[in-house]
């Protein structure tokens, strides 16, 4: 029964979600969605920067939410950088290098949305008032939308193509938004959220008398794969995914999960980073 016992405590929640320890980096204004990603790993024992523009908006965070975190290794750290510029980005990479050994996760969130398009109304009506929507749009806006939304994630992912946690492949998380990728499909009449996984490479049959199987892996398996930790799907990262949607009630929608590993190519490095 050890054995079972033993096995059976990686699927407690503080087992399959600790951040204890790791250093984290958060991009955006230190308000919205990256404060609240910033309090969830700085509460669990992260020490996290938060990385923004605004000074003030920065320290105003830090000063309410930053002095009083739940766990006592969790920090709250702020930095004042323009991501959209390579010369204070690599300042940026400079001064968290100086004071880590390592980054363990990046959470691109910082974006900006501009022009007030009626796409999918304009849509509807015809196809000449979807193209003259689509006219109407200011160049200026999408060069200024690319900039920060996708130059800049991908430059992020770049500067720390070496992330690191410990006993942990390194996470870079892209935050993106709902309406770009899906429509919502909830109907106010069925109290049901429905979502997907779409598993990578985890094993399938149940061959073996505890009802589990394994994937042999050598020492060149995440290379010729593509997988950076090296290895295929085990449970603790299945468990994480169906615990993560069965617990969050705002996940709803037919919102795919992926959980495949995506490599960051690097040309000067060869090292990648995992693409959430």
């Amino acid at each position: 029964m050890t054995g079972a016992t033993n096995e059976n405590s990686k699927f407690v929640s503080q087992n399959l979600f600790n951040v204890e320890g790791w250093t984290c980096v958060v991009t955006g204004v230190a308000t919205g969605i990256d404060l609240m990603i910033a309090q969830a790993f700085a509460n669990n024992g992260a020490r996290v920067y938060i990385v923004g523009r605004r000074a003030d908006a920065l320290q105003t965070t830090i000063d309410k939410w930053g002095s009083l975190l739940a766990h006592q290794q969790g920090k709250m750290i702020p930095l004042t950088a323009d991501i959209t510029d390579k010369a204070p980005l690599e300042m940026l990479a400079k001064d968290i290098g100086s004071k880590e050994k390592k980054v363990g996760v990046l959470v691109n969130n910082a974006g900006i949305n501009l022009g007030t398009s009626e796409v999918s109304e304009k849509g509807r009506d015809s196809v000449k008032a979807l193209q003259k929507e689509l006219c109407d749009e200011k160049q200026e806006n999408w060069e200024a939308v690319y900039r920060t939304n996708v130059i800049a994630s991908s430059d992020l992912c770049i500067s720390d193509a070496d992330l690191d946690c410990p006993g942990h492949t390194g996470p870079a998380i892209n935050v993106s938004s709902i309406s770009g990728i899906t429509r919502t499909t909830h109907q106010p009449g069925v109290k049901v959220r429905v979502n997907s996984i779409a598993p990578g490479i985890f094993p399938a049959d149940t061959s073996d008398d505890q009802n589990k199987s394994r994937i042999s892996t050598g020492g060149s398996y995440g290379e010729k794969k593509g997988i950076p930790a090296g290895r295929a799907g085990d449970d603790e990262d299945m468990a994480q995914i169906a615990l993560f949607l069965a617990c969050n009630e705002y996940m709803y929608g037919q919102v795919n999960i992926s959980v495949l590993p995506l490599v960051l190519a690097v040309p000067t490095s060869p090292k990648t980073a995992h693409i959430s």
